[in-house]
């Protein structure tokens, strides 16, 4: 075989050394691992006061009487504590049973729907013991669902306990509730046919819950309503959200453990937790959140419907919880079950996880660089509420609102967005402090340097690299075959993995090329792969960087390893307080 150019030696090592990633596709691994939150954390300080200050004017301010029956909890944590916390205390309460007199971080609220993040989670621990498995279908568990024989009925043996626990199942999404016929006094008003309640046909609905001043449904009233029920979707084939598919895998997990569902999850995880001041059964009036004229509902019982959000909790205890899913989401209760998996693809858009509804935007970083939210939304008559896990930013944040049901999302928008930017800014500074700079080789044996500066744009990027006296830049540049005018930026992206694991030593990063937006961007431009395992070179792969010698008071990395290259460089000049005489053993 002829040798290859030198052109096609360059255009061969570009191909093998770094994955292409078009301008319009935001990559699926954060620019840099979460930040630290200490006292010199300014940014996120100065965002929760003005955050405070913002929800004072909002509330004080306001002349809409359901603000002034409205309070709310709101708390922002990392992993390791609580960061921040506000609350608001309704103006306007009912005279004869007001609730709390004060709301604090211990008052509680009916959390409706983040209940279902509760019953997934016992599923997942009975699944890691060996009791049940995510892809058995629900009637093993769950017998009495084959007694329906109607042709168009669902079709239990095809659903399985991952489809319902990832609203994948297609099943309708409520049966003891939501009915028309129970609010509206005339229906003929909105174009529907008159209906009489003695009518044999409404002889069939539920006997309970709303149909029966909210008698508490059984597991009974579930199966005879279930009978006979057409699906809506054709299981795993669309996402539907389904409140009756979390009834069921409660029903599961109650069959499998022998206990009540309400026990199992008592003990199993509420009490394993910590979490005192959240439970099934009503807590006292004195630290109840209970809406003008809506107090009524915080009696009701949900019965059977309790999996998926009959819960009573305190902002401290979603708290805790939230740190206990941030500190090891990715090994919650099996290293084989990543609890808060990523979309598989790397746009922006909205995803059902189980239960998880994951948004990812780009409207909120600049760059075009994307937001990954892991959320859980709940609402029941006069309460609604929403708690966000952030893991690239080490955030969890809870919100309850009691009251107008516009308040949830007034919250969401003065709240979340500051606290991301403000999180944002003080890991890019801290990237800027413990990373960026200039790491050289011995000048005495081998011309090889790498330049490294960070920017709210791009992250951490290689601007000068020489590698054995050549400029690798300039390779890239002569070898992608793009237009002369395209601009490229060498970034570099954390993949939280250390060459040592067990020591979490040489923090180990990946590099990549991100073109700027192409000049007559089209559709396609948006199909992105996330391939960033390129070829290897003697074994090692091209692309790997591992940062060595960590301060571990500042943070700072002194020692860039580039690992196909078999080279070790110092850093000669940059921030955070060079050791250069340390690291080269000589006297300053």
């Amino acid at each position: 075989m002829a040798p290859l150019s030198r052109l096609g030696v360059i255009l061969l090592f570009l191909s093998s050394l770094i994955a292409i990633i078009n301008g319009s596709c935001s990559f699926e691994t954060p620019f840099f691992p979460p930040p630290t939150y200490t006292r010199q954390s300014s940014e996120v300080w100065e965002a929760f006061s003005q955050i405070e200050a913002s929800l004072s004017r909002l509330m004080s301010n306001s002349t809409d009487p359901g603000m002034n029956k409205s309070s709310y909890s709101i708390e922002v944590t990392s992993s390791k504590s609580t960061l921040w916390s506000t609350f608001h205390t309704a103006k306007d309460k009912n005279l004869t049973r007001p609730g709390a007199e004060k709301v604090n971080e211990t008052s509680r609220y009916r959390i409706a729907s983040i209940t279902k993040v509760f019953t997934v989670l016992g599923i997942l621990q009975q699944h890691a013991a060996g009791n049940l498995s995510l892809d058995h279908t629900i009637d093993r568990y769950l017998p009495d669902l084959n007694s329906s024989h109607t042709p168009d009925s669902i079709l239990w043996h095809d659903i399985t306990l991952r489809s319902l626990a990832s609203q994948l199942s297609g099943i309708p999404r409520d049966w003891a509730q939501g009915d028309l016929i129970l609010d509206l006094e005339d229906p003929t008003a909105v174009g529907l046919p008159p209906v009489s309640r003695d009518d044999p046909e409404f002889a069939d609905l539920p006997r309970c819950d709303s149909y029966n001043d909210f008698k508490p449904c059984t597991a009974q009233d579930l199966f005879r309503d279930l009978e006979g029920r057409p699906p809506v979707f054709e299981p795993n084939q669309k996402g539907k959200y389904s409140n009756i598919a979390f009834e069921l895998l409660g029903l599961a997990l109650a069959n499998v453990t022998g206990q009540a569902y309400e026990v199992y999850v008592g003990s199993s995880i509420l009490q394993a937790l910590g979490m005192a001041q959240t439970s099934f059964s009503k807590p006292d009036d004195s630290v109840a959140v209970l809406p003008k004229d809506i107090a009524w509902y915080w009696d009701v019982d949900e019965g059977v419907q309790n999996p998926t959000g009959g819960l009573y909790c305190s902002s401290s205890d979603m708290s805790m919880f939230l740190r206990y899913v941030l500190k090891d989401y990715k090994n919650i209760v099996d290293a084989k079950l990543n609890w808060l998996p990523l979309p598989s693809t790397i746009g922006v858009g909205s995803y059902y996880g189980m239960p998880w509804e994951t948004l990812r935007t780009d409207k909120i970083l600049d760059g075009g660089r994307t937001v990954t939210f892991f959320t859980k939304g709940g609402g029941l008559p006069g309460y609604s509420t929403m708690i966000l896990v952030v893991p690239q930013y080490d955030l969890g944040i809870t919100i309850f609102a009691a009251g107008d049901t516009d308040l949830l999302s007034d919250l969401l928008k003065m709240v979340v967005e500051r606290v991301i930017e403000a999180a944002d800014k003080l890991a890019g500074r801290q990237v800027d402090e413990r990373y960026a700079g200039t790491y050289t080789a011995d000048p005495n044996k081998l011309n090889s340097s790498v330049t490294l500066s960070y920017s709210s744009t791009h992250g951490l990027e290689i601007t000068n690299w020489i590698s054995n006296s050549t400029d690798m830049l300039k390779v890239i540049s002569q070898g992608s075959q793009l237009p002369p005018t395209q601009k490229f930026h060498a970034q570099l992206i954390s993949t939280g993995l250390h060459r040592h694991e067990k020591t979490k030593k040489g923090e180990l990063w990946r590099l990549v090329v991100s073109l700027e937006e192409p000049a007559a961007p089209s559709v396609w431009d948006d199909l992105c792969t996330g391939d960033v395992d390129t070829a290897i070179y003697a074994g090692k792969p091209l692309n790997e960087l591992a940062f060595w010698d960590k301060d571990e008071k500042s943070g700072r990395f002194y020692q860039l390893e580039l690992t196909a290259f078999r080279v070790n460089l110092t850093l000669t000049d940059g921030g955070g307080g060079l050791r250069i005489g340390h690291l080269l053993g000589q006297q300053l």
